[in-house]
């Protein structure tokens, strides 16, 4: 069976950047698995598992308009320090990520800076993988037809159903 849309996909995977450090992975003990063809994927990486079949690895080179598109420095700003309210210090640091309510609904941004003395915290609401590009290296594990209910939600079910395990 070769992978089409609204099939489930189980893959393994190592991602690494340019300079070949890995930043994610998923194993063939514990893969990624997914409603192939919805949308749920960065699109390079749904284009090129279609079609392919169990026990196919594969290696994949995907430019940043492929996967989490280029930095958008607009996307960058300073806030005051008093929209994070009581947040304590050891929580308000570079590299902490939360949810923020934006125009575009609710976004990941990342705390890039702290100025203390101006009371100014430099946010950025670019994925943390934007403007990069990314190394997959791919084995495709499993493939199975989605469920009636899968399809109606548009993810991936445990065994029983909607947020069972």
């Amino acid at each position: 069976m070769s992978l089409t849309k609204n099939q489930v996909a189980s893959v393994a995977y190592i991602l690494k950047n340019g300079d070949g450090d890995v930043i994610d992975q998923a194993t063939k003990d514990s893969p990624m698995t997914f409603l192939h063809g919805v949308g749920g994927m960065i699109p390079g990486f749904e284009q090129a598992l279609e079609g392919k079949t169990v026990g196919e690895s594969f290696t994949l080179v995907l430019d940043p308009a492929d996967a989490y598109g280029e930095r958008d420095d607009s996307l960058t700003q300073d806030v005051a320090s008093s929209m994070f309210g009581d947040m304590s210090d050891e929580h308000l640091v570079p590299g902490a990520q939360f949810q923020a309510e934006t125009d575009a609904g609710i976004e990941v941004v990342t705390i890039v800076s702290i100025d203390k003395e101006n009371e100014i915290v430099k946010i950025d609401a670019n994925h943390p993988l934007a403007g990069m590009t990314l190394h997959f290296d791919v084995e495709m594990l499993a493939i199975r037809d989605a469920t009636e209910e899968e399809l109606a939600h548009g993810h991936v079910h445990a065994s029983g159903g909607c947020g069972s395990s």
